[in-house]
């Protein structure tokens, strides 16, 4: 008999492992939690997220590296958006999620 886990390609389970690493990072959740809604700029993320502008480019770059999310420039502004789908289901799990404080 075969379980769920036999049925999934582990090239699924290698993106979504590599995904849901590159999510463990309490900052690079609320730049995701962020931009769910839409394209915000660094700067805005810089107040959404209450963080530093290296603390939240560093961090984007990382997503970035994982092509979790993507950019544009305009200016002097960039702008960055989620390009993962998973990333929508892993924050409302974790939204549904009752975890202790």
């Amino acid at each position: 008999m075969s379980t769920t886990l036999d049925a999934l390609d582990p090239s699924i389970l290698d993106r979504a492992a590599a995904v849901i690493k590159c999510l463990g990072h309490p900052l690079r959740l609320r730049i995701l939690d962020a931009l769910e809604s839409g394209e915000k700029s660094v700067s805005e993320l810089q107040t959404l997220c209450r963080a530093t502008q290296a603390s939240v480019s560093q961090q984007l770059g990382v997503l970035k590296g994982r092509d979790i999310v993507d950019f544009r420039r305009d200016g002097t502004s960039v702008y960055y958006w989620i390009t993962e789908p998973k990333v929508s289901h892993i924050l409302r799990c974790i939204r549904d999620c009752d975890l202790p404080s």
